[in-house]
């Protein structure tokens, strides 16, 4: 029998996580507020795709809440605190209604790293302070929040906080260096990152995990921990462009950490693929080519 998932939210990284899970012969539905990315999805082979927004109670009723494994990987609907708002409060609090109507085994919710505050590159893991943490990461601390209900309906939940996505169709440095821009921020602010595939990875170690395993947060990022400077710098040679230059405009509250990956790497079957932003640019770089 195969498994049952559903994706919410389902985009950049959820479209990923679909083929690979349909590859596996798992019985995929997702939900996304794009129709190009439903078209793209029903392509793919997934059973039922529902075009909506998560914070809506319209999808409720199209998809079934009896699922193996159900993953929120919605991103935020505008940069700006109001679209924090609506994606993950409200939408957190839409997928959790919906649960209540059915049963899960595993639930996944993608956050960030960005919960993170600390500063002068120390490194933080997943028992680290979030005082002092910026409005929107507030927000995404009270979406995890969420997480974790007094409902039945949950078997198990994980929490992943990502580091800088990139990956196939998603590298900002590359198309910035190409163009000539000059990048905002410090050049010697750490730049912790997970290539896609990586992160997809890392959902499915959650899903399929031993059942010992009750529920965590994990801290998903390659571990390399280079500066904004060097990965620039790296790119820009690679494109043979001129040295990258920097606005060096960071307050002095930047955020600028090492995010450790210990956690997973200790508990999970997962280890990054592409541990460096070398290996993770390179088959980039050759289909640029």
């Amino acid at each position: 029998m195969s498994n049952k998932l559903t994706i919410l939210g389902c985009g950049y990284l959820g479209t990923a996580l679909a083929e690979v899970c349909i590859g596996k012969g798992w019985e995929v539905s997702a939900l996304t507020r794009n129709s190009e990315t439903a078209t793209k999805l029903r392509a793919l082979g997934v059973s039922k795709v529902i075009e909506s927004k998560i914070e809506n109670d319209d999808w409720h009723t199209q998809l079934d809440p009896n699922q193996d494994f159900i993953v929120n990987c919605v991103g935020a609907s505008s940069g700006d605190t109001d679209g924090y708002i609506t994606s993950y409060i409200e939408g957190q609090d839409s997928v959790m209604t919906w649960l209540e109507q059915g049963s899960v085994g595993t639930f996944v919710f993608t956050s960030s790293s960005s919960v993170y505050p600390q500063t002068g590159k120390r490194f933080v893991d997943e028992t680290a302070s979030s005082a002092g943490v910026s409005e929107k990461a507030g927000l995404l601390l009270a979406a995890e929040q969420k997480c974790f209900p007094s409902i039945s309906s949950i078997g198990r939940s994980f929490i992943l906080r990502l580091a800088g996505l990139y990956g196939p169709g998603r590298h900002l440095f590359i198309d910035k260096i190409k163009a000539g821009e000059e990048l905002s921020g410090n050049s010697d602010r750490v730049l912790n990152l997970i290539h896609r595939d990586d992160a997809v990875n890392a959902i499915l170690s959650c899903l399929v995990s031993d059942d010992s395993n009750i529920g965590r947060i994990y801290n998903v990022t390659d571990g390399n921990h280079a500066t904004r400077g060097q990965i620039a710098s790296w790119i820009a040679e690679n494109l043979n462009s001129g040295e990258p230059v920097f606005k060096e405009d960071d307050d002095e509250n930047t955020p600028n950490r090492k995010v450790s990956n210990n956690r997973i790497l200790d508990e999970l079957s997962w280890s990054p693929k592409f541990s460096s932003y070398q290996s993770g640019y390179k088959p980039i770089f050759d289909k640029l080519s």
